[in-house]
């Protein structure tokens, strides 16, 4: 079991894991600005970071969310797919860029100027920004703040990117693994405005294996569906969802097996960590469907359960209520026009049968038990810098169909989530 005792034994871990790829250098920069849009009495932070490339690279891939107000790094991102080659990324924190009157040029002149400093054309940058949604980035004090943020560049750890991507996130994120000689090194942010499509809210992956482009983007669009597409925070899909995988190539070409394979226990890794980073968690839930009819049948049973606002506030008030389970799956299936015996269906919470053969299984015994369960499986909402455990509240069911199985991550709703989000500008 991973078990954390203060943020330091976190952060030491995360150092471990850190170690840029060959042939990739990262820098991190802070500076204040004043909003045009809202007076604030002191000037509030930002952080840009920047992967770069040692040289250009033709083996990248990119997916981005399919909200239909993209923010203009998803826009400018989309367009990046087409070019020949890719040198590195540059984000920005607190301002997501979305849908401002100059949104698209003032992202295209940061990369100019990126492109000054390092000699490289500013077509060959990708831009990523999150945060506050309609507010205008602060071009002056981002443009001042470039000369520093390269000058600091360093072939060393990622983790700083990790911590300066961070908004509402409590701890950074930063996961690692061996795919043949090579390795996939992979950061995220992410806290909430969280139910993914071919993205999530940021994540950021470097490899130094040799794998050409078309495979790469293929090897991203599964293991995106596979992971980051099966975790839902809240149900909103942000305006800026952007995954970007770069390939230096430096080891080598790999077997695809084994890098699909490593980038998948890098993105699961990740999304883990998203969820159980959730503003205001109390539990993460781990819902298991299986016997479905198809795959999408079984990913929507699964997000229908950890959606619902009813389960949500159950498993943080560690209440049995499982009648709200059962309800959300046939809510689902009704709603959806599928036909379903519920004679056939079973639902296990904790590994307690909680529904079988069309009925409840019930006892007030067992409510004790489950009760005790859900408690032993809690977090303290009030967040602390580093995982608190990594249990999770397991619901497996099993519809009446016959081989298609998914897995679904989650997170309760409490009081806390409210609030950070009544006063995510105050």
């Amino acid at each position: 079991m991973e078990s954390f005792h203060s943020e330091t034994d976190y952060i030491d871990q995360l150092k471990a894991r850190a170690d840029l790829p060959e042939g990739f250098r990262c820098a991190t920069a802070s500076l204040r600005f004043h909003p045009k849009e809202r007076q604030t009495g002191e000037a509030l932070p930002m952080n840009l970071s920047l992967i770069l490339l040692d040289e250009e690279t033709p083996d990248f891939a990119a997916t981005f969310t399919r909200n239909r107000f993209p923010g203009a790094p998803v826009l400018i991102g989309r367009q990046r797919l087409s070019q020949a080659a890719i040198r590195g990324v540059l984000v920005n924190n607190k301002i997501s860029n979305v849908c401002t009157p100059r949104g698209t040029e003032d992202a295209l002149a940061l990369l100019a100027g990126l492109g000054k400093l390092v000699g490289t054309p500013a077509e060959r940058f990708f831009a990523a920004s999150t945060g506050i949604i309609g507010w205008e980035l602060p071009v002056v004090e981002m443009q001042s703040a470039l000369p520093g943020l390269v000058a600091g560049l360093a072939p060393s750890s990622i983790l700083p990117v990790a911590r300066a991507i961070m908004t509402t996130d409590a701890f950074p994120k930063v996961r690692r693994a061996a795919a043949g000689n090579a390795s996939i090194v992979g950061v995220a942010k992410g806290a909430g405005m969280i139910e993914p499509n071919m993205g999530t809210l940021l994540c950021f992956l470097c490899t130094d294996a040799a794998v050409k482009r078309e495979k790469l983007r293929e090897h991203l669009a599964w293991c995106v569906e596979h992971s980051l597409n099966r975790i839902s925070i809240d149900s909103d899909q942000s305006t800026s969802d952007t995954a970007i995988l770069l390939s230096s190539g430096r080891k080598g070409p790999v077997a695809d097996e084994e890098f699909r394979r490593g980038l998948l226990e890098v993105l699961s890794g990740l999304a883990f960590d998203i969820v159980r980073n959730a503003e205001g968690i109390g539990h993460v839930m781990r819902v298991r469907v299986e016997r479905a009819s198809d795959e999408a049948t079984a990913l929507a049973v699964g997000k229908a359960v950890v959606n619902s606002p009813l389960v949500k506030t159950a498993v943080f008030g560690n209440d049995p209520n499982v009648g709200r389970i059962v309800s959300a799956i046939g809510d689902y299936m009704g709603n959806a026009g599928w036909q379903l015996d519920p004679s056939t269906v079973l639902v296990r919470l904790g590994g307690e049968e909680i529904f079988g053969g069309g009925c409840f299984r019930l006892d007030a015994d067992k409510e004790k038990r489950l009760a005790a369960y859900l408690k032993e499986r809690a977090m303290d909402t009030r967040r602390v810098a580093w995982p608190q455990h990594d249990r999770t509240v397991d619901i497996d069911i099993a519809l009446d169909g016959r081989s298609h199985a998914v897995e679904v991550l989650g997170s309760d709703l409490s009081y806390d989530y409210v609030k950070e989000n009544a006063d995510y500008r105050s």
